[in-house]
């Protein structure tokens, strides 16, 4: 049994936290590895000891791309730290302990997590995977795949504002939604649907709603965002512009040199989440 851990960088809580859930599941004797950020942590600090650990040794430093080979991998931090972590899962279920923000993604509060670690790794053992799965999305070109996103994917132009964006033509399987200019096209998952995509005036859904969101950003025009079926393909063709980018999750990003068209669908990996369900009302009142 391996639970690989990422802590949130630069945060001590965040990393005093991972010290506790490696002692106790050393005590379970259950291997665990950190993500180098969180090792480098433990090494500069010199605090491992002094922190309680007690016995625990410091345990084995691992890029988080190589986290999919773990039972299970454990985000304590802010969705950031989630998304990050997802991003080298693969298929290894993952648990998200808050640390105080939104946390949509993190269902965990802080004094909950050795616990519900503990309860994790001994139902994996005991049961078998009885997990829930957010879908992601997956955008392409001709010359690229972008990693698939969790939260959302946008294809915009290198900068926005008057006199910027681009020319575009967003389809659904086919059939034309919109075109015109606009400063981008945001398409995110129901999961996503709290982050970028609300700040472009997109519409909150639950996540067990199976869709996809379809937001024109700043449109001359505007058409209102669209929610489809995550079995739908969106095609977003740009023209008219030296260059453009699509972004996965406000991190990867890909140049696209129109004409081009991005295709986005549902990718063929879920996120697979271990522990207990997220009360997401209870996370929308943490909005502001």
């Amino acid at each position: 049994m391996r639970v690989g851990i990422v802590g949130q960088r630069g945060n001590t809580r965040a990393i005093s936290l991972v010290e506790d859930i490696c002692d106790r599941l050393h005590r379970d004797a259950v291997e665990v590895v950190v993500d180098e950020s969180t090792h480098e942590a433990f090494q500069r600090g010199n605090v491992w000891h002094e922190n309680g650990a007690g016995e625990t040794p410091i345990p084995e430093s691992r890029p988080v791309e190589e986290f999919d080979d773990c039972d299970l991998a454990v985000s304590i931090g802010g969705d950031g730290t989630f998304l990050f972590t997802a991003r080298g899962a693969g298929t290894t279920p993952i648990m998200g302990v808050n640390l105080g923000e939104v946390g949509f993604l993190n269902a965990v509060p802080p004094e909950q997590a050795v616990e519900s670690v503990s309860e994790a790794v001994e139902q994996i053992r005991t049961e078998g995977d009885q997990l829930r799965k957010m879908p992601r999305l997956s955008a392409s070109s001709d010359a690229w795949t972008l990693p698939a996103a969790l939260n959302e994917v946008v294809v915009q132009g290198p900068q926005r504002g008057h006199g910027n964006g681009l020319s575009i033509e967003v389809r659904v399987d086919g059939s034309l939604y919109t075109s015109g200019h606009a400063d981008g096209v945001l398409v995110a998952t129901a999961t996503g649907s709290t982050a970028y995509n609300l700040s472009e005036s997109g519409p909150i859904v639950h996540p067990d709603v199976s869709g996809f969101i379809v937001t024109e950003m700043c449109g001359e025009e505007a058409m209102p965002p669209l929610v489809v079926d995550t079995d739908s393909t969106v095609t977003v063709r740009v023209d008219n512009a030296e260059t453009a980018v699509a972004v996965s999750d406000g991190r990867v990003e890909r140049s696209v040199t129109p004409p081009a068209e991005i295709r986005l669908e549902r990718a063929g990996t879920p996120v697979y989440i271990a522990g207990p369900p997220l009360d997401f009302f209870t996370a929308l009142g943490k909005l502001e």
